[in-house]
């Protein structure tokens, strides 16, 4: 009989599933110490957690008959992925159980904002009658501005046209034929900032959204604006939000998350303008069960044999076809980071191309790395080696493989193409014997990169001078030049410049090497 531990508090119409499994013994073993644990993962097959129990590698190094996690939940910073992968063991979550209970939150939030409930009923409960004192705002015919448009997004801004809101939404992903669709406005993140009566964001936390609404972002906004954050601490530069309290600049912000929890000492909440809730926006009782129905109904299929619907990580590949992919699956994920952070505009296609030594080869595993390495930038660890092509079709991305006899002169070859709402990039990457990973080519330019550390890319005109006005600049600012490629289709025509420097390129240099003559964009990438 199968073994299936259970170590948080769940729902036990969530697990039912296993419960009622002949074949599984489901233990329910909760507020373990981790010596605890240890013993009690031995002859386990599946361990289910919320986000108390951490998974680490030491936990699966004593449960060799581990199969698989379930994370009863979204993230899985309590889970070992790495580990888990290594040790050949299959991670799993819920990431749509609690999208209605999030949205309602927001909505919830919002109409507390615009009416100053929690601080009505504060003082009511002080025996004080101030009606004059909490004058609100009608949500009708105000704009509702969304940064970050997935299903959380979306919910958050039907429920918001039900009240007769104007909806502005900015999402990488999203582009006016998709927005058209659903009745929104298609913004990029200044035009929402600018537009928004109400600010909600909904977006993973990642390097790339961490403190996106910071001060900048917040002079943007109209005066009297109100902010919400029902989606991760951290997203909002909390330093920011309470200067902007204090100036004025905001009239109020509701919050459910904070950088550091639990946050009962957090400044924020000594300002009657800001509401807040400890972390309650995926507490409901159906969400709770959801989560626990999904991941219960995911593990219960893997131990019988099948597949599962939420994967977090890479699953078994047979060693045999292993040993071929391996050497590439780093070049993969570099070439399709690299496309993500020079291409512009919103996805749409994605192509990925295989000759020479892999034109006899299963590469599906391969052309998912890379789209993972594309959307990383913008969803960020969320996305993965399993889920890839899943979360390319939730946001609308067509994705196509081909084989082809050209290997244009090398043994092998991977080409990366891109294809957005406003233009068609593409890179092509090899394998050279004993000198590793390299790009070989950049659109129709002909270079030699190596894939990795902190990059430059400058599209320029073909001129006396340009490179040398480039290190000028980079000597300036104390950057040295470790490598510089050049590719030019003819004298004096299109030509791009890739520079590999020592440390990463601030913002004051990459507008100045903008501003330089005869350069057309740059792009500083960290692989």
């Amino acid at each position: 009989m199968k073994r299936v531990l259970i170590c948080d508090p769940l729902s036990e119409d969530g697990i039912r599933p296993l419960l009622d499994a002949e074949e599984i013994e489901t233990v329910v073993q909760t507020s373990m110490s981790h010596e605890e644990l240890l013993k009690a993962v031995k002859d386990v097959e599946a361990i289910i957690v919320r986000s108390q129990t951490q998974i680490t590698e030491e936990v699966m190094k004593h449960a060799p008959q581990l199969k698989v996690i379930g994370r009863a939940g979204v993230g899985v910073d309590n889970i070992d992925v790495d580990a888990a992968t290594e040790h050949g063991v299959i991670v799993v979550n819920a990431p749509d159980g609690n999208t209605i209970s999030t949205a309602e939150h927001t909505m919830a939030m919002l109409m507390s904002l615009a009416r100053n409930i929690p601080q009505a009923y504060h003082q009511l409960k002080q025996k004080r009658w101030e009606r004059k004192k909490f004058v609100g705002v009608e949500l009708k015919g105000k704009t509702l501005g969304i940064v970050g448009f997935g299903r959380i997004g979306r919910e958050v801004a039907q429920r918001a046209k039900g009240h007769r809101m104007n909806v502005i939404a900015f999402d990488p992903f999203l582009n006016d034929e998709k927005a058209e669709k659903v009745g929104v406005q298609n913004g990029s993140l200044e035009e929402v900032l600018k537009a928004a009566d109400f600010l909600t964001v909904h977006t993973p936390l990642i390097e790339k959204t961490k403190h996106l609404i910071n001060k900048e972002a917040i002079e943007l906004m109209k005066p009297g604006a109100r902010i919400l954050n029902c989606a991760r601490g951290g997203i909002i530069e909390e330093d920011a939000l309470l200067e902007a309290i204090q100036s004025g600049k905001i009239a109020g912000a509701a919050l459910d998350v904070f950088e550091e929890e639990p946050a009962t000492e957090h400044p924020l909440l000594d300002f009657p303008e800001v509401i807040a809730t400890p972390h309650l926006g995926a507490s409901t009782v159906e969400a709770q069960e959801n989560v626990a129905t999904d991941v219960s109904y995911d593990i219960l299929e893997l131990l019988r044999g099948g597949t599962v619907k939420n994967p977090v990580n890479l699953p078994s590949v047979s060693s045999e076809m292993m040993e071929k992919l391996s050497p590439y699956f780093r070049l993969s994920e570099q070439l399709g980071a690299f496309l993500s952070k020079v291409v512009e505009g919103t996805l749409e296609r994605i192509h990925v191309y295989y000759s020479g030594e892999l034109l006899d080869v299963d590469t599906m595993p391969l052309t998912r790395i890379s789209v993972k390495g594309i959307l990383k930038r913008h969803i960020g660890e969320r996305v993965n080696d399993v889920n890839a092509f899943r979360t390319a079709s939730d946001k609308g991305i067509e994705i196509n493989e081909q084989k082809s006899t050209s290997t244009k002169g090398f043994t092998n070859l991977i080409t990366v193409e891109i294809e957005t709402d406003q233009e068609k990039r593409s890179i092509a990457g090899t394998l050279l014997n004993g000198l590793g990973a390299r790009i070989v080519q950049l659109d129709h330019y002909s270079v030699d990169v190596v894939p990795e550390g902190h990059l430059i890319v400058i599209q320029h005109t073909d001129q006396p001078g340009a490179i040398g006005r480039v290190g000028s600049l980079l000597a300036g600012h104390d950057m040295n030049i470790a490598t510089m490629q050049v590719g030019r289709t003819n004298l004096g025509g299109d030509a791009v410049m890739v520079l590999t420097v020592d440390r990463e390129v601030e913002g004051k240099c990459r507008e100045e090497l903008a501003g330089i003559a005869d350069i057309r964009k740059v792009k500083c990438l960290n692989l």
